[in-house]
């Protein structure tokens, strides 16, 4: 394990993270990179912000990364939800101990996964080009990688959220719907229509504005509240979507 020096103080992991064995601690990249070398550890506290280097630069040096990965970072708003869309953990300084704890929790359970390289992908894609490409969409037996402007519409299903895809797939996600609509906020081609619906306008065949309702390409008809649809044909205006209205 290793970790900027008094990120994670070591009396945290040991009162409250009992199962975690501390094998190294270090205040740099090059130390870190020789840790992980020597010790092969199974999880990592990791700073995006270190001397000379930062945290995605220690795991370029590293051609397959085995390991699970805890980032403990001090980021802006947009930061944490490129690591929710990502699933990639990460704890917020100062460290709450809850939060930590389920930090850890989370790890555990996907050391026996293999898709730690493809989370870091997409969220290494989420810091360079400031936008989510892609989007990791958490099922019973793993996470499924989506680029989002496949996803024709979202609806919600009580606690739960079903994607539609522009291949016509349903995928049902352990998320509410207003999780999609935080991590989407600011995407002009997104429109949360209803308390049940979110869609991407790019898949709109048409907007029947007597009965407030859009018909998509693939057929489904999608409800607009009557209080969105002015705020509906604005966003349909700045996307130069719309002639006379």
């Amino acid at each position: 394990m290793m970790k900027k020096e008094q990120e994670i103080p070591r009396t945290l992991l040991t009162s409250y993270c009992p199962d975690v064995n501390i094998v190294a601690e270090c205040a740099n990249v090059p130390d870190g990179v020789l840790a992980i070398n020597k010790h092969h550890p199974k999880l990592i506290f990791l700073d995006i912000e270190m001397p000379e280097y930062n945290g995605f630069e220690l795991l370029s040096f590293f051609r397959d990364v085995d390991f699970e990965i805890i980032f403990v970072t001090a980021y802006n708003d947009y930061a944490l939800k490129a690591f929710e869309v990502s699933a990639v953990d990460y704890v917020l300084k100062p460290v709450d101990i809850d939060k930590l704890k389920a930090a850890v929790d989370k790890a555990s359970k996907r050391l026996e996964g293999h898709d730690m390289k493809n989370r870091l992908d997409v969220l290494k894609d989420s810091f360079k080009t400031n936008q989510f490409n892609k989007i990791a969409l958490p099922l019973a037996e793993g996470l499924l990688f989506v680029d989002v402007m496949e996803i024709v519409y979202l609806e919600a299903d009580g606690a739960y959220t079903n994607v539609w895809l522009k291949d016509g797939s349903k995928i049902l996600v352990s998320k509410k719907i207003k999780f999609f609509e935080e991590v989407l906020e600011g995407r002009q081609n997104f429109f949360r229509s209803h308390r049940s619906f979110m869609v991407n306008i790019n898949f709109i065949k048409k907007y029947n504005r007597s009965d407030n309702s859009l018909l998509l390409d693939n057929g489904k008809n999608i409800i607009i509240s009557r209080d969105r649809k002015t705020e509906f044909e604005t966003q349909l205006k700045n996307n130069n979507l719309t002639v006379g209205i």
